[in-house]
């Protein structure tokens, strides 16, 4: 059995209002969060889920906030000896623009997205605004997409779960290890949406969902899945990967 590591790349960062990641909890406190490429090596082919941002803002007061460097697609991918061209999968978690900003120069790739987002992002709902079509028309008219419609095996050892907490074609990532089954989610949290302060465990939540969501129910059961099948666990937007190198 292939077993993988698995290389978090912080390709960006955002920085607003907590409560966007931790649904009715945090308002009103300034929150940064890295946006990753993952890197997940050990097979014959390099595969990434999710290409991050195209122009990261690489300041000094981002990188403290998170903890670690901020890269460039280029410059993340050179710690690897690879360029975007040596990409040969990449698995999207879904399609909202900062999460698939630098498609257009993996060139090479096979593009892994489920119907609903392509759905989306041709037809943006006007609520989310992070849909932007300009980042995979390219990738599309080369024919580099492949449509999912449901659970997929990519490739031995790699699964990616249907699993519409934050969008409605989300795409949680289920990587073998050698120390068992790591789950990069495929809904943007952070660590506390799946360890609540003791504040909210009072009130009887395992979880918190993620702060924009299509169902709020649903997504709450939705994590109640994922933090129970993780041997371990890689919430989206998680700070402390920020200055990790290898997971496991």
């Amino acid at each position: 059995m292939t077993t993988y590591t698995i290389h978090p790349i912080v390709l960006g960062t955002k920085v607003f209002d907590k409560s966007m990641m931790t649904y009715q909890h945090g308002a009103g406190e300034s929150y940064t969060i890295p946006i990753y490429s993952w890197y997940i090596k050990g097979g014959e082919q390099h595969i990434l889920v999710d290409t991050g941002e195209i122009c990261p803002i690489q300041s000094e007061a981002r990188q403290k906030a998170i903890g670690g460097k901020i890269y460039t697609f280029e410059e993340g991918l050179a710690r690897f000896a690879l360029t975007p061209k040596d990409i040969d999968i990449v698995i999207h978690t879904h399609l909202h623009n900062d999460h698939c900003e630098n498609d257009y120069k993996c060139t090479n790739a096979r593009f892994y997205v489920h119907e609903l987002e392509l759905q989306r992002i041709h037809h943006p709902h006007p609520l989310d605004f992070r849909y932007l079509e300009d980042y995979i028309q390219e990738v599309e008219q080369n024919g580099q997409i492949r449509v999912m419609t449901g659970d997929t095996q990519v490739v031995p050892g790699i699964t990616c779960l249907h699993t519409p907490a934050h969008t409605d074609g989300g795409m949680s990532v289920v990587i073998d290890t050698v120390q068992g089954k790591a789950v990069i989610t495929g809904f943007c949290v952070i660590r506390e949406n799946f360890e609540p302060p003791r504040e909210v465990r009072a009130m009887e939540m395992e979880v918190i969902p993620p702060g924009t969501l299509v169902n709020a129910c649903a997504a709450y059961d939705i994590m109640l899945k994922i933090k129970e099948m993780a041997d371990i666990l890689l919430p989206l937007h998680e700070p402390s990967f920020a200055a990790v190198e290898a997971i496991p």
